[in-house]
């Protein structure tokens, strides 16, 4: 199909629309409420409201769980008097009863003559929230939606209802294989969905509505350039080929990169739905708030928003971003900077693109490069890593800052990407690069967002890597830097079994006499841990890097010939007299025994305390939408990750990293809008809540309500010397004790919005866009936390209710000012992983969310977060502290292992060792 734009925006070979014009009165859509709403080609259009959604409105949702349906009916009353004329009704949140509430609401909706009086759309992913509806609604409505995702017989099995309900239906453009992305696509599904409702369960042509999927336009990926175009296409083509079916769509899911820019939204509203509905589109889901109208759109924008919408010109996305950069909250256009950097050399226009994170016009400026020197690679050599020099010392002068750098390593790439053809033509072509270092994350560990971060800025400074990714078994990082002949191991860990690991490796490699230098760097590492435990395993240089803007300078001393030898000896030395001076503390802090730090335990007075009972008792699943968690994400460690430092939102205004800091959090919001609403994750969590009392003083036993034994969960006891009067705490001295005969409570969870952020990384990596791919994982990790933050406040308010009346806003949950705590296994409270599989055994979760624990007992995938809720008001998050070995033995025999095994998962808090 010829799908050339002219000027005026039209497709070519496609014209006005003039479809089924020949349709009787009774092929017409006929929807009602109170009163009809026929739908002939005269129509306009029809515009759905949308704010009675529990996913799109937050105020809705908060009415909805109040069960405030007074408030919230009158939502749906100001929707129909603002001219909505079907009404978009959704329950779908994991922490409501979506049939009780999609029951009620109706319900309540049909005594309201003047909401009652316009059709409703029964919204919903699960089919008995939409069969509940169905069996109350008024008049005949439209269920939102069915699709061939679990395969042709539930599609037709819930067709046939909906039919015999007697409603219309909006099949997505979703099949077994996933959902349409492509013009192809999008008609294959609906031609086959149509043929099966059609010809298989004989539901009336007219009452089929299809929504072959907005997505955003203007995200800065390639495969989303035709977004739009491929709707408009789909929408005609399924007009002109599927007699009296309908098109519909949510209309504000094609802005979603410009969310914070209203004035561009309403524009590309506007526009994108002047095109739809010129090639067929019937009804959607529209904000009348967020639209312009399309006569009024300033016509220098209109020309950019369509070029995007319509993919008329290559660099469309870019031009729309740069003139959405210059418009201001009231709309005006500001003058726009000219691109004087371009008059500059070839070498200062490739500097510069560099410098500034730009790839428009980096193969045009290497080729331009390439026509000037002998050999290809002389433009690595010479221009791309003169750039890259700027980079690293604006970098290393703290002018510049991770973000960015990454952003140059993407350009860079892309550079090489171009160049590499040229070069492996000559098959003579060297190029001595700064050094050749091996990456990976330990075996047992998942986590790598810092490791990819120092693989960038190395990889930025002219260091080769050679990245093995996560969970390496030793024997592949030695037999690889054997084969590779690597300069550099560089070992990378985020919980504290990596720690071991790191260790273990040092031993191999010093007893295979491997003479490597090895760079330590993670999470749980420490220069005092590579100090004591690490180094005086291995006779060659041992260092920590603590954050990527020292891993070039290490790096690099480890290597150069001048430095090299004087550095490692410095080194050696300064972790000689670390690891001294480190024992002679431990070993002269005083330590209670283990009998005697039990006899200083937490005090609480059982008597005047009664556990609250919970609401709940057993275990359930939860699955959120991502817009859900959105308000409860804690963005400082986010800045953290990428080694901006400061609290959020003030960071925004920092002297010294604020501007790129708000560079940094506008791509992550644009990125996370692109996550929630084209679903690249799903927020999957289970939670239990059982019986418990703390017995043998360490000990907590889990029942169920029939008080049969399920579980018994091991805590740790400070041992450490007290101030007088201060207590030696244990997590179980939170729970009432079993002597006492009241019944106390536990619970625990895990939850996870892993599933996804991996294949997108590696989507992202392929692309050679490392900022992104790392943005990506960041996100994923964000979103996690979110979803334990968003869960923990459930459980105080509904799931366990002994918080009910809590009213905190996101900078009080950050804080930790709710009442009760959240400690996970790994953390200083209980930095025992072996609790791990006990919270599994509990609440199933491998079988019920897919999350899974690996032998170091990391959790897969790595965006995911698990530990227990104590109630009681008194508790507190504390840290463990250093141990005594005495403790350790009594561990080890509570857990039934052997002393060197409990050694082994506790060491970094073992004194004396």
């Amino acid at each position: 199909m010829d799908t050339t734009i002219q000027d005026g925006g039209n497709i070519e070979g496609l014209g006005n629309l003039s479809v089924n014009k020949q349709q009787s009165t009774s092929k017409y859509l006929k929807l009602s409420g109170l009163e009809p709403l026929v739908v002939t080609p005269e129509s306009n259009f029809i515009n759905v409201g949308e704010r009675t959604n529990v996913t799109g409105s937050r105020k809705f949702l908060r009415l909805i769980k109040e069960e405030n349906y007074d408030e919230a009916l009158d939502i749906a009353r100001n929707q129909v008097e603002g001219g909505a004329q079907i009404i978009d009704v959704n329950m779908d949140e994991g922490m409501l009863d979506g049939v009780y509430a999609m029951t009620k609401f109706l319900n309540l909706i049909a005594a309201e003559p003047d909401i009652a009086r316009v059709p409703v759309m029964i919204d919903s992913s699960k089919w008995e929230i939409i069969e509940a509806g169905l069996k109350v609604i008024q008049g005949k409505g439209v269920v939102n939606s069915i699709s061939l995702k679990e395969g042709e017989e539930t599609f037709i099995a819930h067709a046939k209802k909906i039919k015999r309900y007697g409603a219309a239906v909006i099949v997505m453009a979703f099949d077994e294989v996933g959902q349409a992305d492509t013009y192809e696509r999008r008609i294959e599904i609906c031609k086959r969905s149509y043929d099966i409702l059609v010809d298989k369960v004989h539901f009336p042509a007219e009452d089929i509505i299809f929504d072959p999927n907005i997505f955003p336009v203007a995200t800065g990926m390639e495969e989303h350039r035709k977004n739009a175009l491929d709707f408009f296409l789909a929408t005609k083509w399924i007009r002109n080929n599927l007699p009296y079916a309908h098109v519909s769509g949510g209309v504000s899911n094609v802005s979603f990169s410009f969310r914070g820019n209203n004035t561009v939204r309403e524009a590309m509203h506007a526009a994108f739905l002047y095109h739809a509905i010129q090639h067929g589109m019937t009804m959607g889901i529209v904000n009348p708030e967020m639209i312009e109208v399309y006569d009024e759109i300033d016509k220098e924008l209109l020309t950019y928003v369509e070029d995007v919408l319509l993919d008329r010109k290559d660099d469309a996305t870019e031009r729309l971003l740069e003139y959405a950069e210059s418009i201001k909250g009231d709309g005006k256009v500001v003058a726009k900077q000219t691109k004087e950097w371009r008059n500059g050399t070839v070498q200062e226009r490739l500097t510069h693109s560099l410098v500034k994170g730009l790839d428009e016009f980096i193969e045009s400026d290497v080729e331009e490069a390439r026509q000037q020197v002998a050999r290809p690679i002389q433009v690595i050599e010479q221009h791309l890593m003169t750039g890259m020099n700027v980079v690293g010392d604006l970098f290393g002068s703290g002018k510049m800052f991770l973000p960015q750098v990454v952003k140059s390593a993407r350009v860079m790439k892309k550079a090489v990407a171009y160049l590499l053809p040229f070069i492996e033509d000559e098959k003579d072509s060297t190029s001595k690069g700064a050094g050749k270092v091996l990456m990976a994350t330990v075996k047992g560990d998942v986590h790598d967002i810092g490791k990819n971060i120092v693989s960038v800025v190395l990889a930025c400074n002219n260091f080769e890597i050679i990245d093995l990714g996560v969970m390496v078994p030793p024997e592949k990082i030695i037999e690889t830097a054997q084969r590779e002949q690597v300069d550099i191991i560089g070992l990378s860990g985020l919980i504290t079994p990596s720690l071991d690991e790191m260790v273990y490796l040092a031993k191999e490699l010093d007893r295979l006499k491997i003479s490597i230098p090895v760079m330590i760097g993670g999470a749980t590492t420490s220069r005092a841990h590579t100090a004591v435990k690490i180094a005086p395993e291995y006779k060659d240089t041992v260092v920590h890097v603590n954050d990527a803007s020292r891993a070039v300078t290490v790096a690099s001393n480890l290597l150069q010939p001048d430095t090299k030898h004087t550095y490692a000896s410095d080194v050696r030395a300064e972790y000689d007299k670390l690891r001294e001076g480190y024992l002679n503390r431990t070993r002269a802090k005083n330590f209670l025994t283990i009998a005697q730090a039990r006899n200083n335990k937490y005090p609480i007075d059982w008597e005047a305390f009664t556990p609250l009972k919970p609401n709940f008792i057993g275990t359930k699943t939860i699955e959120v939408a991502l817009a859900e968690l959105e308000p409860y994400i804690d963005w400082t460690p986010f800045f953290q990750s990428w080694e901006l430092h400061g609290k959020f939102p003030a960071i925004l205004e920092d002297k010294v990293v604020g501007e790129h800091a708000t560079s940094l959090y506008k791509d992550a919001q644009q990125m996370l809008q692109q996550i929630i609403y084209e679903k690249w994750f799903t927020a999957k969590g289970v939670v239990g809540i059982f019986p418990a009392n703390q017995v043998n003083d360490d000990d907590i036993l889990v029942t169920n309500e029939d008080g049969e034994n399920l579980a018994t969960f091991l805590t740790l006891r400070q041992q450490s010397q007290k101030t007088k009067g201060a207590p030696n705490i244990a997590l179980s001295d939170f729970i009432a004790p079993k002597e006492t005969g009241k019944t106390d409570y536990i619970g625990c969870f895990c939850v996870t919005t892993g599933f996804g952020v991996d294949e997108k990384a590696k989507d992202f990596e392929a692309s050679l866009d490392d900022y992104n791919s790392i943005l990506v994982k960041a996100l994923g990790d964000r979103l996690a936390e979110a979803f334990a933050e968003y869960l923990h406040e459930r459980v105080r308010k509904e799931i366990w209710g002994y918080a009910a009346q809590e009213e905190l806003s996101n900078t009080d949950l950050i804080k930790e000012a709710y009442e009760g705590i959240r400690p996970a296994p790994g953390y200083p409270a209980c930095p025992d992983h072996l609790e791990k599989p006990t919270i599994w055994k509990l609440l199933n979760v491998e079988e019920q969310i897919g999350v899974t624990l690996t032998e170091s007992m990391a959790m897969w995938p790595a965006a995911s977060v698990s530990g227990y809720y104590f109630a009681n008001p008194q508790s507190r998050y504390f840290g463990l502290g250093k141990i005594k070995e005495d403790q350790v033995a009594d561990y080890a025999n509570r857990r039934n292992i052997s002393v060197e095994t409990a050694q082994k998962w506790l060491a970094p808090n073992i004194a004396d060792v």
